[in-house]
């Protein structure tokens, strides 16, 4: 199937620990994601086609210019292997989300799903290079999820901070600090840009370490949007992810 000397054009040696039934497996799995390319193209024109803001468009159209950058990348991973290009049909279907903020959620949750899928592809790449190209990917698809989050938030939920009648600018800003602390969001002030990174900076940190568990970064992410802080968040998720796997 694969090339005599599947290395061919490519400058990078593998490890003394390369296993091929591992590589295999990373292979076909890269076919998989990038032959469900143009699906999900189609899926993020139309969501961008139906955004309600510029500023939503603009986000989204950020993202789907990433998945192509990805897929550009898988491929070529697959050809320096393989010396075969992946076919992707471009008569394909897909399937219209009920309402924008639907199809968030959906995105959401794929963005969750592809983590999953990247991290069982770069176990199986010989070649630190390489590795290093999914683990990019692994942050970018991270980061896709807190932008995700962000837009589901902004569009549905309207986190804001209590404030008692009479309160002046001083006060509100005390109290809007206290309700990145508490996670508190039955309140009259909505959170301003700066307030937003210093909820979504923690989220981003956590996502950058090879050894995060993305699962817990993206529910976490979910946590903040709907008001708790950062720390309340991850410990929620991990409790979650506890209960799960004791079940």
């Amino acid at each position: 199937m694969y090339h005599s000397n599947p290395y061919i054009g490519y400058r990078h040696m593998t490890t003394p620990s390369h296993n091929q039934e591992a590589l295999d497996n990373s292979l076909k799995l890269i076919k998989e994601v990038v032959q469900g390319s143009k699906k999900d193209e189609l899926f993020y024109d139309y969501l961008i086609s139906i955004s309600p803001t510029k500023a939503d468009k603009d986000i989204l159209s950020s993202i789907r210019d990433d998945e192509i950058k990805h897929y550009q990348m898988l491929r070529q991973i697959y050809k320096d292997y393989t010396g075969m290009d992946i076919q992707v049909d471009e008569d394909v279907d897909f399937k219209k989300p009920a309402s924008y903020i639907d199809g968030i959620v959906i995105a959401l949750f794929k963005s969750f799903a592809d983590v999953e899928k990247y991290r069982e592809i770069r176990k199986g790449l010989p070649t630190r290079h390489q590795r290093d190209i999914l683990f990019d990917i692994i942050t970018d698809e991270l980061m896709h999820s807190g932008e995700y989050n962000f837009l589901y938030t902004t569009n549905l939920v309207n986190p804001e901070c209590p404030q008692e009648e009479g309160d002046d600018e001083e006060d509100e800003e005390e109290v809007s600090t206290n309700c990145l602390d508490s996670g508190n969001r039955t309140n009259k002030k909505t959170y301003t840009l700066e307030e937003w990174e210093k909820l979504i900076d923690p989220l981003i940190e956590e996502a950058e370490c090879e050894s995060c568990d993305p699962k817990e970064v993206i529910l976490a992410s979910l946590l903040v949007g709907s008001g708790y802080s950062p720390n309340d968040a991850f410990k929620k998720a991990a409790c979650w992810e506890d209960d799960e796997e004791n079940d």
